[in-house]
């Protein structure tokens, strides 16, 4: 099997059993990052916006969330996911906490934002 070109293909070639996580995932970030470009990086999904934010990734017991500090996930209430540097871990058999990604999306949509409003205003001085 050839590697996917797309989001859509990649999502077409997990099981079926993940197939609606991973749907979900990916809407819950579309809808914190609108404006966040959709690619494949690594083989697996990746937002871009203004630089890295965020990439998901299928395993065989879980789904990982990529890149955040334990700091990030902690403010949202996601500690309990970190399992080593920069990565969440929800496994399978357990619902993904959706609400609580949107705001770790959020969050790094902010944070994206605010350091762009800060390099706009150290130009224009």
């Amino acid at each position: 099997m050839s590697a996917p070109s797309s989001v859509d293909e990649y999502i077409a070639g997990a099981s079926k059993e993940v197939q609606p996580m991973l749907k979900d995932l990916r809407d819950t970030i579309r809808a914190a990052a609108p404006e966040a470009d959709e690619r494949l990086s690594y083989g697996m999904p990746y937002y871009h916006l203004e630089g890295r934010l965020t990439y998901f990734q299928a395993h065989k017991h879980h789904i990982g969330l990529y890149a955040f500090s334990p700091e990030e996930a902690r403010a949202v209430g996601l500690e309990q996911h970190m399992s080593a540097k920069a990565t969440l871990r929800f496994p399978l058999d357990e619902p993904l906490p959706l609400t609580a990604i949107q705001g770790l999306i959020q969050n790094r949509v902010n944070a994206v934002r605010a350091k762009g409003s800060e390099k706009s205003s150290r130009k224009s001085r």
